[in-house]
């Protein structure tokens, strides 16, 4: 992985590709090529930013045919020639893949046998010449892929364009792809969202597909050789092209752009007459709702997160047993499938592999699986049918924010609606009804008066070590300020939930530890209160977010006050201070905000 363009049409593919691969960049990644056919293949690849590689290309390459990629090393080292796109032995073929094949090795000591040189440690080259010796066989690019991918274990999304057939051949299986339909030009993207600028028809490849290119016609058909209908989509327009504007990074834009985006979220999914949530996207009516056994809800990363508080909100307001987990260990675990229950996949690209593995399986055994995506038209949208949007339109940095919030708010409204369909009362509901529509604002005033965020960050910016805490609703949001810190300031960090600090996390503290407390004035702070004390007391300086007039600011060192909020909806605001002092912590580092390294914004692979 991690990202795919491929262009054929009249114009030069060059810059086309550039361009998109600019448009993938967000996805995280540590090398970039591209390979342009003209008379011969012309191929460049460079480690580092797309930047690294406009800088080695001629200013003209001629040819209307290319494929590019940007790669996320899994097999071999961050190197060029690990770099995609790979040639074959003979140079007749080049390919970029996303996935992994898992029986790559066996085929790589087969072909060494036969004389084939590898240039690479990838995975991913053993397609190069497979693909190769397959055409030899009847010089039909679509039947040699077919068979190259019947010889292969694994996930791809792939891409292959010939020196001597004008057409491109693409493939997938659980890695994402899509075709866009220009005039007289073809498109081939990993992401929608990079195509947005060229058409708006595009054709969603599914697990099993291949499609035959050329410049004006798309060819569908499956691994077993069937035909398939076309079926062309045309792309919402929500995706605008997001722009920095005035802010230096986009993590911190999408930080600020959390206001609007919870608007965008909660537009016109409340009944305040009744005091309801409504979301029409997930069919279930009220008697399906009241009947429910049980929630759960699957996510990695900061998805889990959003799902832990979802799941806490919907046992709290519903009385229905809920259960976040952590979908790349929920397949492995052999789990047990109540096809009554509900289970939601939340995922901000809706192309997590984990996640869309543990969608399978559910499926699978027979159980209903909605997604709380935000990425339209994604492979987990599409796999469970019904859903939730999330509207916090496009992220371009790795670290989320933003959607981390919306997930939340639409977990939030989830809890309302099927709370009201059980025993929470019509006045309950109006109320967090209330208080929802009012969050943007408190948002918008915590951003205006922040406290003392950079003190914060002078006493995390050199730490060992940072322990987050926090109780009940508090402690996902603890593991989210934890996540953020680490992914873009590379600080070790610890989040627990306070009361479990004292058996094991306290050992860690010393003199001068920092340790950040997410403290909301609601039925557990008394408890966290004195894990505060237990913490000072060895030591350690606390840095308190609270809310504002609370005499818990007293318990201190720094304190960071937050508006007073709804103690449903408190971490939708308590997370905002840790994301800032995530941010401002990385760049008093040098860290590169928006691209941390190693990390990828939609993690393609298992």
């Amino acid at each position: 992985m991690c990202g795919i363009f491929g262009y054929m049409g009249p114009k030069q593919a060059s810059p086309i590709l550039v361009e998109g691969l600019r448009k993938l960049e967000y996805r995280g990644y540590d090398s970039s090529g591209i390979a342009i056919k003209n008379g011969d293949f012309k191929i460049y690849k460079k480690i580092g930013k797309v930047a690294e590689l406009q800088s080695i290309l001629p200013k003209q390459i001629p040819g209307n045919v290319g494929i590019a990629h940007t790669r996320w090393a899994t097999h071999g080292g961050v190197t060029d020639p690990n770099a995609h796109p790979h040639l074959s032995e003979n140079g007749k073929v080049v390919i970029v893949h996303n996935g992994i094949i898992e029986n790559a090795r066996i085929f790589r000591s087969i072909l060494t046998r036969k004389g084939v040189v590898f240039h690479s440690e990838t995975d991913s080259e053993v397609i190069s010449h497979i693909l190769e010796y397959e055409l030899a066989r009847d010089n039909s690019p679509t039947k040699a892929l077919r068979r190259t991918l019947s010889k292969l274990v694994g996930t791809w999304g792939l891409c292959a364009i010939f020196l001597e057939h004008d057409v491109m051949v693409c493939a997938r299986n659980g890695s994402p792809l899509i075709i866009g339909q220009g005039d007289g030009e073809t498109f081939v993207s990993s992401d929608p969202h990079a195509l947005s600028t060229h058409t708006q028809r595009v054709v969603f490849m599914e697990d099993g597909d291949i499609a035959t290119l050329t410049h004006d016609n798309i060819t569908m058909s499956n691994i077993h050789g069937h035909s398939l209908d076309t079926d062309v989509t045309i792309l919402e327009e929500e995706w605008e092209e997001a722009v920095l504007g005035d802010f230096e990074h986009y993590m911190l834009k999408e930080i600020y752009e959390q206001p609007d985006a919870l608007r965008q979220c909660i537009n016109g999914r409340f009944d305040r007459v009744r005091g309801n949530g409504r979301l029409g996207g997930l069919k279930l009516t009220p008697l399906e709702l009241s009947k429910l056994p049980h929630v759960r809800l699957l996510g990695c990363g900061t998805a889990n997160h959003a799902a832990e508080i979802g799941g806490f909100l919907i046992e709290s307001l519903a009385r229905i047993p809920s259960f976040a987990h952590i979908s790349s260990e929920f397949r492995t675990n052999e789990p047990v499938i109540n096809p009554n229950a509900l289970h939601f996949a939340v995922s901000q690209s809706g192309e997590t592999a984990d996640t869309l593995s543990a969608v399978k399986e559910i499926l699978l055994k027979g159980g209903k699986v909605h997604g709380v995506i935000n990425v339209v038209g994604s492979s987990i949208a599409r796999l469970c049918g019904q859903g939730v949007y999330i509207h916090s339109g496009p992220e371009q940095a790795v670290a989320s924010t933003k959607a981390f919030s919306n997930m939340v708010t639409a977990l939030t409204i989830f809890a309302i609606q099927v709370g009201r369909s059980r025993t929470l009362s019509k006045e309950k509901g109006k109320e967090i009804i209330d208080n929802l529509q009012q969050l943007p604002h408190l948002i918008e005033e915590y951003l205006e008066h922040q406290g003392p965020i950079m003190e914060a960050v002078d006493l995390v910016k050199h730490a060992k070590c940072v322990l987050f805490l926090g109780r009940g609703i508090s402690a996902p949001v603890a593991k989210e300020g934890a996540l953020k810190l680490m992914e873009v300031a590379y600080i070790p960090c610890l989040a627990y939930p306070a009361g479990e600090m004292k058996h094991g996390p306290i050992a860690l503290l010393e003199e001068g530890s920092p340790v950040i407390f997410v403290v909301p004035n609601d039925h557990v702070k008394e408890k966290s209160r004195s894990a505060i004390h237990e913490c000072r007391a060895r030591g350690a300086k606390i840095i308190l977010i609270h809310e504002a007039g609370d005499d818990i600011s007293g318990e201190g060192d720094i304190n960071i006050p937050i508006p007073q909020v709804n103690n449903y909806l408190s971490p939708m605001l308590s997370v905002i201070p840790l994301q800032l002092i995530a941010y401002h912590t990385a760049l008093a580092l040098g860290c590169d905000v928006d691209r941390p390294r190693n990390l990828a914004k939609s993690v393609t692979v298992e």
